[in-house]
């Protein structure tokens, strides 16, 4: 279990170093957990988080893959309110597969550039 949680904290370290959230391009960042999932767009020199969103507001029933698309489209949304209009990807150490894929693409659709 140790090794395992090592692992993750390694992986997401590395991704940390590459990439980072400025005032013209800020870090979307993505957190999944078992049944929800959570999106914020923070700008790291500044250490704010500027928009939010999570699937914990979404009440429909639906899988969890449809609420991480609902979750992108709804960030994309948050993020342009707050004068964002480009980003960079953070996947937290997670696969770009599934639900990570699905809130990236959606808020690619709904207009964020990354």
């Amino acid at each position: 279990m140790i090794k395992k949680i090592a692992r993750s904290l390694r992986i997401t370290a590395s991704i940390r170093r590459n990439v980072k959230g400025t005032v013209e391009r800020p870090r979307l960042t993505v957190f999944r957990s078992n049944s929800q999932i959570y999106a914020q767009v923070i700008n790291d020199l500044e250490g704010k988080t500027l928009a939010s969103a999570s699937s914990l507001s979404i009440k429909d029933k639906m899988t969890k893959t449809e609420k991480s698309a609902q979750v992108g489209k709804m960030i994309a949304e948050a993020a342009k309110k707050a004068g964002v209009e480009a980003v960079v990807f953070d996947r937290n150490g997670y696969l770009y597969h599934g639900r990570v894929k699905s809130l990236a693409d959606a808020a690619r659709e709904a207009g964020l550039k990354f």
